[in-house]
């Protein structure tokens, strides 16, 4: 039986009370949580850092984090990520000089390393990385800001994605990010991914626990099938 990760962005989340938040959507079913790193250069949004991160930690957060880099200069973030407490990194290989060095930085301290793919992104980039690759994340919007609509030929991107890594490495995660709900969410499945990134869907929500078990009967109802 294939494994589903539900995976809460905390960009949806409420900043005054954080921790509590993280750890209410913990509690309400949440797997991973997906830590958006923006720095206002390569995205026009300005987020969170590793003084976040490791707050987080420190407040008792004990589930894997899952750092999404959508900034320039990765080189210098990743080892101050990985030490607040970081799981997985990932980036975009725009913003890598030397896309093999990034990744094996982020191996060298001890994450999971993975790279990001925007929607209108070549996906022949990975051909050359692909033994490298602990996790890929295809975005499903366009990396910047919370609460955008799903862009439907991703679907297609995923399902090419998911046959690549079944011929090369079947341990490579498959993450998509962006725009997934209730209402969408097993066809985001059935084309192949693993890890599903919701933010505005479960944050905006009045009860996480009820979204959430709802999402998960929508990936439950495949296993059936």
């Amino acid at each position: 039986m294939k494994n589903f990760f539900i995976a809460p962005s905390i960009l949806s989340a409420d900043c005054s009370k954080l921790g509590q938040d993280v750890a209410d959507v913990l509690r309400a079913g949440g797997d991973i949580i997906h830590f958006d790193v923006m720095d206002n250069h390569y995205v026009p949004n300005l987020t969170f850092g590793p003084m976040v991160l490791k707050s987080l930690r420190k407040y008792g957060i004990q589930a894997p984090i899952d750092v999404h880099l959508m900034v320039n200069c990765v080189d210098n973030l990743i080892p101050l990520f990985a030490k607040a407490g970081a799981d997985f990194i990932t980036f975009h290989p725009e913003s890598s000089k030397n896309i093999i060095g990034t990744l094996s930085l982020i191996k060298q301290c001890g994450c999971k390393a993975g790279l990001a793919i925007n929607p209108n992104t070549s996906l022949n980039i990975l051909s050359d990385f692909m033994d490298h690759l602990d996790i890929i994340l295809l975005m499903s919007v366009m990396p910047g800001f919370s609460g955008q609509k799903f862009i439907l030929p991703v679907l297609r991107k995923i399902d090419y994605v998911r046959k690549k890594i079944n011929e090369v490495n079947a341990k490579i995660l498959l993450e998509v990010d962006g725009g997934i709900n209730v209402n969408n969410i097993a066809n985001v499945a059935c084309a192949g991914a693993d890890i599903f990134v919701i933010g505005s869907c479960i944050f905006q929500s009045n009860n996480y626990k009820y979204t959430i078990d709802m999402i998960k009967k929508k990936l439950n109802a495949l296993h059936k099938k």
